[in-house]
C-alpha cells in the first residue's frame, strides 16, 4: 500500500513536471519524420495527429514549438477525459496518474482500454498494474528490449522509456 496520498482520476489532471518530461523525452523536430523504422510519420513533439484527428504526413510543412505544445496539449486533454472515463472510481496518486497518460501519450488511449493494467488498477491491485508496463516493449515488430534492435532507427528508447516508468510505478507504492 502506497503511503503517498491517492486521490480519484476524476479530481486529478497531469502536472507541469510531467507535462516537461513529456517535452523534454520527445523532444521537438520542427519537420516530420519517422522516429523510428516501422514507426509513423511524427511532428513537433511526439505528435502523430493534429486536433481534427487528420494524421501527420512527410509532406506537412514544418511547424514551431508553440504550435507544436497547441497540439500536445489539445491531445493530452482528449486523453485525460478519456483516461477518467475508463477508471471510474479508482484513486491513483499523481505519480501513477502523470506515468500512465505518459504510456498513453505513447501507446494510444485505445491500448490503454484494453491492458491489463487498466483491468489491474480497476481491480486495486497497484503493484501488478505496474509489473505489466515492461511488458509494452514492442514497436514496429520488434522487440525493443533487445540489443540488436537499439542502432539507428531502433527503439532502444521504447524500452528504456518502459523501465523507468516501471521504476517509477514502483516507487509509488512506497
Amino acid at each position: 500500500m502506497s503511503n503517498k496520498p491517492r486521490v480519484a482520476v476524476a479530481a486529478l489532471t497531469v502536472s507541469a513536471a510531467a507535462l516537461l518530461a513529456l517535452l523534454g523525452e520527445e523532444g521537438f523536430r520542427s519537420k516530420p519524420y519517422i522516429p523510428t523504422q516501422g514507426d509513423v510519420p511524427t511532428i513537433g513533439y511526439g505528435s502523430t495527429a493534429y486536433e481534427d484527428g487528420s494524421k501527420v504526413t512527410l509532406a506537412d510543412p514544418p511547424i514551431s514549438k508553440e504550435r507544436a505544445l497547441q497540439i500536445v496539449r489539445n491531445h493530452k486533454s482528449k486523453d485525460e477525459a478519456l483516461f477518467r472515463a475508463s477508471l471510474p472510481g479508482v484513486k491513483l496518486t499523481q505519480g501513477e496518474y502523470d506515468l500512465y497518460m505518459d504510456f498513453t501519450y505513447q501507446f494510444g488511449i485505445s491500448n490503454w482500454r484494453s491492458s491489463s493494467m487498466r483491468r489491474y488498477l480497476l481491480q486495486g491491485e497497484y503493484v501488478q498494474a505496474c509489473n505489466v508496463l515492461p511488458a509494452w516493449r514492442n514497436q514496429g515488430g520488434r522487440d525493443c528490449s533487445m540489443p540488436q534492435n537499439w542502432g539507428p532507427k531502433g527503439c532502444k528508447g521504447v524500452w528504456t522509456r518502459q523501465l523507468e516508468r516501471h521504476a517509477k510505478c514502483l516507487g509509488e507504492q512506497s
